[in-house]
């Protein structure tokens, strides 16, 4: 009596095991994870430097992890784990943008407010030959410098103006009731020239002047700058007192042109 033998189809029988094929399959995985794991460590650390960049890294690695997943039982929820995981990455690095932008926004420096006027006369002395040689320096005088004290024999400040000329400054810090006078002018005026070797003679009093004194200045061409004067150069009023020399073309007959105090720029 014959038995009859039940064939399995191809599609019923398991297949056999392949041991070339389950080593290459676990090498593939091997790679696949730990080129998964590099890239991750790589924008993990870069993160903090560049973290948009980190964020599509990720992006990229969270997709390619759908695909694979995506044929397997529960790759719904994995695939929405991982959406959520992905949203969270993306989120964290947008935070970190925005925070990033108000920590730049806060170190930004304040835009300047405007300087309050300088009262002048509120200066000790030596302050305010600083101040008078910063002023000159502002307008172009770039080597202008404090060399008032003991034996300075009436120069108080030294400069070069933007046209060459030699700058010699006396600065006469007084009160609102004292006023330099013609004695003052001319202690100065018997050296700036001679010493000091000056095209220009300045003096600064914030007291302002008497009048023999601006008289005696006028002869000897010595220029003189009141609080008025001064305010005005200091706040960009009025030109810079050297300006105030330069001769301008005439249009009045030869020996009929009328005189102009140096006392006022």
């Amino acid at each position: 009596m014959a038995i009859p033998i039940r064939r399995h189809g191809v599609r019923g029988g398991r297949a056999p095991f392949d041991l070339r094929r389950t080593t290459f399959g676990f090498a593939l995985v091997a790679l696949v994870l730990a080129g998964g794991g590099m890239a991750l460590r790589a924008a993990w650390r870069s993160a903090g430097r560049h973290p948009v960049a980190a964020v599509l890294v990720v992006g990229l690695l969270l997709a390619a992890a759908l695909l694979v997943l995506r044929r397997r039982r529960r790759a719904r929820r994995v695939a929405e784990a991982v959406t959520e995981a992905a949203y969270a990455i993306v989120d964290a690095g947008i935070a970190e943008l925005d925070a990033a932008g108000e920590a730049r926004a806060r170190a930004r420096p304040a835009p300047p407010e405007a300087a309050d006027p300088v009262d002048y006369a509120e200066l000790d002395p030596y302050a305010f030959e600083e101040a008078v040689a910063e002023l000159c320096r502002r307008d172009g005088c770039a080597d202008a410098e404090v060399v008032g004290g003991a034996g300075d024999l009436g120069a108080d400040v030294l400069a070069t103006t933007p046209d060459g000329r030699r700058l010699v400054v006396q600065c006469k810090r007084y009160g609102p009731g004292n006023r330099a006078g013609s004695q003052d002018l001319q202690r100065f005026g018997g050296t700036c020239y001679a010493v000091h070797g000056a095209d220009i003679a300045l003096v600064v009093s914030t007291g302002g002047f008497t009048e023999p004194a601006l008289e005696y200045a006028e002869q000897c061409g010595i220029l003189c700058y009141g609080p008025e004067e001064l305010a005005a150069w200091s706040e960009d009023g009025a030109p810079p007192p050297w300006d105030a020399t330069e001769e301008a073309p005439s249009s009045w007959p030869p020996g009929e042109e009328p005189t102009v105090p140096f006392s006022a720029p």
